[in-house]
């Protein structure tokens, strides 16, 4: 087994796709995660813009997150009535393009990128954000912890969707199980204590106000707390990663996700204002998440509270899953219509997306370095992109069921109109409120976006009105090629290209580009008489030429290159067939020993754009030393009989 297939598995056959695909349960980790997630950094994010309020803005957090979750139940009933209209697969670029037309669906498509690969940093951040609040003196590791978690992340789901499931689930369902049991006990302690139970350890005591309440600072904390509903799309973008019935087992992860969702973010508002938990300042020493403040209040600091911390961490870092198992699905769409490199189409060894997994790894990696890995500094370009593209798709629903009239479109209709409405207010909220705060640069970003679409669309295009052949099979000046073999002396090599010359063309013309003076072309124009032309008459061929170009200033390909031209030049109706002779290393690490002037010619080759210039290459397998020495007589007598002759 070699060292990738320990790494990433053994590759899939295409047959295997079936077996590769999930049910509920291996679902709601898959794409789950960055929703279930949020509920550990949406209501802290909301509580960390009511810091300036002091203790005054816990009395602010349960009408908040009820509206978050009233905007949330309203996503999940349009969502469910889109994964019903599009069981091959129904996300925003999808929905948007076949019912608002392409630029609609292009937006959509942008947004989600952009709120993709934010998704990524955003998660891992968060992650290691509680990891540090567990042990502080990893404070200044954070960025480092945080790419580390990234090449992790994207391994796995190298791997597959099914690994991934696989992966993810323990954490998955140890991070909702123990999140959820702190919130019934906090809760039956409030009840019991009437309303002001009495923590196990204090959370550190808010400071005092120093604003007022004002509307605007409301819809700033609202906005920041919309980041808990990003990712409830992904189940439709994902519905043909389900095992049969998918539509069924798509709609049953959608309402698993969506309930559990609502029951933490309830519980984790409701405990805050119950117990006084508010947010910290992340870039400072000492630092505790509100998820740590919580459990530490009611559970206390044991080891229930270091198993909920450690699933906390890790199904934050995991929460990027999510992004690995949606954006290569969008990508592949957007590539298959050609507005992206058909790169993203491909499926890897593992059937899934690796090119558009190591892409978003790329991206989110950037991210990180240039945010430091802080979470709050991500925070305020979130969630734009997501209720962009909530929009676009809720909108194009209601024109969808416009266009397919049926016994309940008029509900459908109303379902997805009130979703569409509610998006475009949060979107206008957000936006307003998170402006200045950065969320600009994803207004840049997603402009961006649309350019690289366009400018992709318009090579794509391009390049098929260049290939487009509009007349049959033409064979007129049909001629064999004119054969030119760059050569460095006589060795395997050469010979081996100049015997497949001499199979293409009677016309054979070997190049050699002197660097050394004159007089050291002598010996190699002899070795060619005999070696070359004399055997290539008693076959009967005509042999291949020698021409030898001098070089005063040591240039090897200019020579060539221009020799190249000469010769297009004086044939004009005559291809011209450069076969390059190469030596094909058995280890990659071989390569680093030799100047790899083959590749070089090669590539120059092709960056002229001659159309009468055909390139061949002509490898020459290097043999194992030890299959080598097998093979040949010793070497040592003739050695030994050198030494004696020359003393």
């Amino acid at each position: 087994m070699g060292l990738l297939d320990r790494i990433l598995g053994r590759p899939l056959a295409s047959s295997e796709a079936e077996e590769q695909k999930i049910g509920v349960l291996a679902g709601i980790p898959v794409l789950g995660l960055d929703g279930l997630s949020s509920s550990a950094y949406g209501p802290e994010a909301a509580l960390t813009v009511l810091m300036p309020l002091g203790a005054a803005g816990l009395s602010y957090i349960e009408p908040i997150s009820g509206i978050i979750l009233a905007l949330l139940g309203i996503l999940y009933l349009s969502y469910r009535q889109t994964i019903a209209a599009y069981p091959t697969g129904g996300g925003s670029y999808t929905v948007a393009s076949e019912n608002l037309g392409t630029s609609a669906g292009l937006l959509a498509a942008a947004a989600l990128i952009v709120d993709y690969i934010l998704n990524v940093a955003v998660g891992i951040s968060a992650g290691i954000g509680a990891l540090v609040s567990a042990v502080p003196s990893l404070h200044h590791y954070i960025l480092l912890l945080c790419l580390i978690t990234l090449v992790l992340v994207t391994l796995v789901n190298l791997r597959g969707v099914r690994e991934s499931g696989i992966a993810f689930g323990i954490p998955t369902y140890l991070f909702t199980g123990s999140l959820l049991l702190v919130i019934v006990i906090g809760l039956i302690k409030a009840i019991f204590h009437g309303g002001h139970p009495v923590p196990v350890v204090p959370p550190p005591p808010l400071p005092a106000g120093v604003k007022i309440v004002t509307l605007w600072l409301l819809m700033r904390s609202f906005a920041s707390g919309c980041t808990a509903m990003t990712g409830v799309e992904a189940v439709s973008n994902g519905v043909n990663a389900f095992a049969k019935p998918a539509v069924q087992n798509a709609q049953r992860t959608l309402t698993a996700i969506v309930v559990l969702l609502g029951l933490l973010l309830a519980g984790i508002a409701t405990l805050s204002r119950s117990y006084g938990i508010g947010a910290m300042d992340q870039t400072q020493v000492g630092y505790q998440s509100v998820i740590s403040q919580m459990v530490l209040a009611v559970m206390g600091r044991g080891v229930f509270y270091y198993v909920t911390i450690g699933s906390v961490l890790t199904v934050l870092a995991l929460s990027a899953n999510t992004s690995f198992a949606g954006f290569p699905r969008l990508c592949r769409l957007i590539a298959e219509d050609d507005f992206l490199p058909h790169a993203f189409a491909n499926v890897g060894r593992r059937l899934v997306y690796s090119y558009g997994i190591v892409i978003l790894a790329v991206f989110a990696g950037a991210l990180l370095i240039v945010f430091r890995g802080i979470t709050d500094r991500l925070i305020p370009l979130f969630a734009v992109g997501a209720f962009g593209a909530f929009t676009l798709s809720q909108a194009g629903m209601v024109m969808h069921w416009k266009r397919h009239p049926g016994p309940r479109t008029g509900l459908s209709m109303a379902v997805n109109a009130v979703g569409a409405v509610a998006t475009a207010a949060a979107l206008i909220v957000i936006l307003v409120a998170k402006f200045v705060e950065g969320a600009w640069i994803t207004l840049v970003l997603i402009p961006g976006m649309l350019f690289l679409f366009a400018r992709v669309r318009r090579h794509y295009d391009y390049v098929k009105k260049q290939i487009r052949c509009p007349h049959p099979l033409d064979l007129r000046n049909n001629d064999p090629p004119i054969v030119i073999v760059p050569i460095k002396g006589w060795d395997i090599l050469t010979e081996r290209a100049l015997r497949f010359g001499l199979r293409l063309s009677p016309d054979v013309i070997a190049v050699h580009v002197a660097l050394q003076p004159e007089e050291a072309e002598k010996p190699l124009r002899a070795l060619w008489a005999r070696e070359v032309e004399a055997p290539a008459r008693q076959a009967g061929l005509n042999p291949p030429q020698l021409v030898v170009l001098p070089s005063p200033y040591r240039r090897l390909f200019t020579p060539l290159l221009d020799y190249v031209d000469q010769v297009l030049t004086e044939n004009p109706n005559r291809i011209v067939a450069v076969v390059i002779p190469e030596l094909a290393e058995t280890h990659w690490y071989e390569y680093l020993l030799h100047n790899q002037r083959a590749t070089v010619l090669k590539v120059l080759l092709y960056l002229r754009g001659h159309q009468r210039v055909v390139v061949i290459n002509v490898p020459w397998y290097l043999q194992p030393e030890s299959a080598f020495s097998q093979q040949q007589p010793s070497l040592r007598p003739a050695l030994t009989r050198s030494k004696e002759r020359h003393e």
